[in-house]
């Protein structure tokens, strides 16, 4: 029997490539936000899953041997997205890691970043990278986290940066951060290894460094690039230009979203190597990177299927919102202290009222929001609400509110998931929206000067 494998980010630019290779060897089920038109590959599963729902991941997971988790939340998936894509991150890999648990899967495969060797403070991409990691292996099911910087293959959206570069700017005055130090390595090394690392116990709860074997800066790529291109470009350093104004120079001269560009553009001020080699202990012949990115010019990415546009409500909100717990409390305690905490800090002005079951935000006698505890569904570390009614709640059967501890209390997530505001579009967005910004700001303030636990 051959091992079921749960590919998360199964659309991506790594998850194309392990359906087009691994299909043969492993029962692969993929997981996508839409569900599947037409299949044309008859060997792969395709499940419609949303990772934000915590019982959607469960029955995704079902019956599965090893997941690969290749999820990445930089670019938005609801029309308003409150929240920092790390604290989005931080939620989607705690919903996995809880869902691997509770199917007991023998193991869990990340392939993230590589931790800096430098001085310079972590970029918040490669620290929501390294968050994620510590985050999928902080429960039951083994870990095996694999770290690699720059990955080059067809498809690949940091490479297609670099291509755009090339195309696009005759003359590239770039700055300090690109000449730090890289070890691009080529999408098929990656597979390599982890082919080696599935079902692998040695493997089991481990960290994994991997890189090429030729350390260069994104300079020296730059240039490895117009050369296999064919393009005479004129590629130095400048000392004055700043990583922001960096962001906004990829982004403009490669057509890239600025969302994807700015955090990628933070990590690469890094030196970004190996702890050690790994070749040996995993019997990986490294790809000459020449050979990598001729094939990353030339050759097409593996296709996919084609989905069903979504019919889904399209004012939908999600606001994700970290918050520092010093007292390490629960989310439970969180969830019965925040009416509490409301009703004083806006005293006469908002009554929030919770008893047990529901929990109601009054306004002059008006119900503007109503949330149903679903007391099946909630755990100590996990309190679960549904949005069931209320003046300022257009749908009364769709979205949720939950208060979640991470990463053993060290911090509280709260919530909301696909909201649909009653006020206008344009006017729940410069009130309604700023307003449960402002409270949750304030609500982290509150809970770092607590003195006692009551």
């Amino acid at each position: 029997m051959r091992q079921k494998i749960v590919l998360a980010g199964a659309t991506g630019f790594i998850g194309r490539w392990i359906i087009e290779v691994f299909q043969n060897d492993f029962q692969i089920i993929a997981l996508s936000r839409k569900k599947v038109k037409n299949n044309p590959n008859q060997n792969i599963l395709w499940k419609e899953v949303d990772l934000y729902s915590m019982s959607s991941t469960e029955l995704a997971l079902e019956g599965a041997d090893i997941a690969i988790y290749l999820v990445h939340s930089m670019l938005p998936s609801t029309r308003l997205n409150q929240g920092k894509f790390e604290d989005t991150d931080l939620l989607l890999a705690d919903n996995f890691s809880r869902a691997a648990q509770k199917n007991n899967l023998k193991q869990i495969i990340y392939i993230g970043g590589i931790l800096p060797k430098d001085k310079h403070k972590i970029s918040n991409h490669l620290l929501s990278r390294y968050e994620v990691e510590k985050t999928l292996g902080s429960r039951d099911t083994p870990l095996t986290a694999i770290r690699a910087g720059i990955i080059i293959g067809p498809g690949g959206s940091s490479f297609k940066i670099v291509k755009n570069l090339v195309k696009n700017l005759p003359v590239m005055a770039c700055p300090q951060w690109t000449k730090s130090k890289n070890q691009p390595i080529d999408v098929f090394d990656i597979l390599s290894l982890l082919k080696q690392c599935m079902g692998n116990p040695k493997t089991f709860s481990k960290n994994i460094e991997i890189g090429g074997d030729q350390v260069m800066s994104y300079m020296d790529l730059l240039r490895m690039t117009s050369k296999q291109m064919n393009k005479k470009r004129w590629i130095f350093s400048i000392p004055f230009f700043t990583v922001g104004l960096s962001k906004w120079w990829v982004s403009i001269f490669t057509g890239t979203n600025i969302d994807f560009v700015s955090p990628l553009v933070e990590s690469l001020k890094h030196r970004m190597t190996p702890n050690s080699d790994c070749s040996q202990l995993y019997n990986i012949q490294f790809t000459p990177i020449e050979k990598s990115i001729k094939r990353a010019l030339n050759e097409k990415p593996p296709s996919l299927p084609s989905f069903y546009y979504s019919n889904t409500e399209k004012n939908t909100v999600r606001s994700v919102q970290r918050i520092l717990n010093p007292k390490k409390q629960n989310a439970q305690w969180v969830a019965k202290y925040y009416p509490v905490w409301l009703s004083k800090k806006f005293a006469g002005i908002i009554n929030p009222v919770f008893d047990g079951s529901f929990l109601r935000f009054n306004l002059l006698g008006i119900n503007l929001l109503e949330l149903k505890l679903i007391e099946d569904r909630s755990t100590p570390n996990r309190q679960l609400f549904y949005i069931t009614g209320g003046v300022l709640t257009k749908r009364k059967d769709l979205g949720w509110l939950e208060f979640r501890s991470i990463l053993k209390n060290e911090y509280i997530i709260t919530a909301i998931h696909e909201y649909v505001p009653k006020l206008p579009w344009m006017i729940y967005r410069l009130t309604q929206a700023k307003m449960h910004l402002y409270v949750m700001k304030r609500f982290e303030k509150e809970l770092k000067s607590l003195k006692k636990i009551f």
